[in-house]
């Protein structure tokens, strides 16, 4: 027989003998499109809007299916009822963090954002109790935020190597008995924990942390508050709204503070709103389970990534009537007041839950408020002609670009 014959049939037998193996090991898996072979359903999917891809799929397969990329299966959860399940009656069999090779690669498994198990739970403990004793989310913060974040982005754009050299010099200049920061903080645990098996606190556990701290933290605000001022650039008439209770509440002559929200319900809605209507990371970043579970009627084996499609939550039109369009209405009363809503999953939801949500939310309020009391905006096209359609990039959905007039009050 032919070689050329024989290595087809015997790779061709590999193949199936692959895929029975993996039928067999996910037999209880959500039902989904049929994968091809090696490619999985990679094909059948707009690799440039996944979200949009898997929002159609839903259509089809219900809130609960499964998507191969490759030959690794990914269960989907689509819409408010199956996100909430999972991640928050379910919350630590599903708080595990999804694979991401390329980025494995990297930070080795290990800052806050890709990393899992106790390392996982131990960094993040001691950084939400860190950035807490700092101040984060507490009134204390309040008059440094603005100043400290402007500071923080322009010296993040001088350097190229924005925190092995921040450690390095703090390791020089460290008082135990006077910390600065969470950098300090964590110097010191280490110091203390140096002895400790887990090794938790490394001086690369350390970088990387500080860099998802970082990376998560002053990209997603910025990136909110330029779709924000983008969106308001679209909306005047929402922007005169909040200029006026700006007037009404705060006036001219004080910084806004966060006790001026409870007062100001149509800037919280518009905050809200912008956050909603962004949708900055639809698909959100990939979970996995950390058990075997019983997931409805489905068995979901350990280690399976979860895809939670936060876009499903944040754009349901029951919720939200007439969900892709900018409306501060979706978060306000008949009477004009807030309106919380369960919904409202821009920081995701759970365990895995955005570290720094309480800061973001500081920062997005006081940040946008301080903007409007001091300038009018002025776009330099008509408004009708700017365009608000996102960009994705990535995981995430980013405004084109824009220029953008600051006309002093």
């Amino acid at each position: 027989m032919d070689p050329v014959v024989v290595l087809v049939l015997c790779l061709s037998c590999l193949l199936l003998l692959s895929l029975w193996i993996q039928s067999s090991r996910n037999g209880k898996l959500p039902p989904g499109p049929t994968p091809l072979p090696i490619l999985g359903n990679i094909v059948q999917l707009d690799i440039k809007n996944i979200s949009k891809s898997l929002s159609n799929l839903s259509k089809v397969y219900g809130p609960v299916f499964t998507v191969y990329f490759g030959m690794k299966p990914t269960v989907v959860l689509y819409g408010y009822e199956a996100v909430k399940e999972a991640l928050i009656d379910l919350g630590e069999e599903f708080s595990g963090r999804g694979s991401f090779p390329v980025i494995e690669r990297i930070n080795k498994g290990l800052g806050i954002v890709f990393s899992n198990g106790k390392r996982w739970k131990e960094i993040r403990r001691f950084s939400l109790m860190t950035l807490r004793n700092f101040g984060m989310g507490k009134r204390s913060i309040e008059d440094r935020v603005q100043e400290e974040a402007c500071c923080l982005v322009e010296e993040l754009r001088k350097t190229n190597g924005y925190v092995l050299e921040q450690i390095r010099e703090h390791q020089t200049s460290l008082d135990i008995n006077n910390p600065r920061d969470l950098i300090d903080c964590f110097l010191i645990k280490m110091e203390q924990e140096k002895h400790n098996q887990k090794l938790a606190y490394t001086f690369e556990n350390l970088a990387f942390t500080i860099s998802d701290l970082f990376g998560a933290g002053t990209e997603t605000t910025s990136t909110t508050l330029r779709y924000g001022l983008l969106l308001l650039l679209k909306h005047p008439e929402v922007t005169a709204k909040v200029q006026e209770e700006i007037d009404r509440v705060i006036g001219r002559h004080r910084s806004p503070c966060m006790q001026d929200r409870s007062r100001m319900p149509y800037t919280d809605a518009v905050v809200h709103e912008i956050q909603r209507y962004i949708d900055l990371v639809p698909s959100s970043v990939p979970h996995a389970v950390t058990c075997d579970v019983k997931f409805r009627n489905y068995l979901i084996p350990k280690g399976t990534d979860i895809l939670t499609l936060l876009t499903s939550v944040l754009h349901d039109d029951k919720e939200f009537p007439n969900p892709e369009v900018f409306d501060p209405g979706h978060f306000l009363d008949d009477n004009g007041n807030f309106k919380k809503s369960d919904y409202f999953m821009a920081f995701s939801a759970g365990k895995r839950i955005c570290v720094g949500e309480s800061l973001a939310r500081m920062e997005l309020f006081l940040f946008l408020t301080t903007i409007l009391q001091n300038f009018t905006l002025k776009s330099v096209v008509d408004s009708k002609d700017i365009d608000i359609t996102p960009v994705v990039n990535g995981l995430a959905s980013v405004p084109p670009p824009y220029e953008l007039c600051f006309i002093p009050v």
